[in-house]
């Protein structure tokens, strides 16, 4: 369990939690076309919201054993893998 929580591993499962989150908040609605646009911006941001709550930590946390560029390969990588499920699944 404590593997985990070391700032190499936990970072990389925050940023998997957010990714799924915002992969949804930008392309969840679009199985919702009669949904006011209005109301399709208010759920992704809500969505969104939750997705910064772990971003967040996980670049704080992430920083303590990788450099701002680091993170942001992982951030892409961890994208690209996110959104290959969701779109075969989705």
């Amino acid at each position: 369990m404590t593997i985990l929580l070391s700032p190499k591993v936990l970072p990389v499962l925050l940023l998997i939690a957010s990714n799924v989150f915002m992969t949804f908040a930008w392309y969840g609605h679009l199985k919702f076309r009669t949904t006011p646009l209005y109301a399709a911006v208010l759920f992704s941001w809500s969505i969104a919201f939750f997705e910064y709550w772990l971003a967040v930590p996980a670049n704080r946390i992430g920083h303590q054993a990788y450099s701002a560029a680091e993170l942001k390969t992982i951030q892409e990588v961890v994208t690209l893998a996110v959104f290959a499920v969701f779109s075969v699944l989705y």
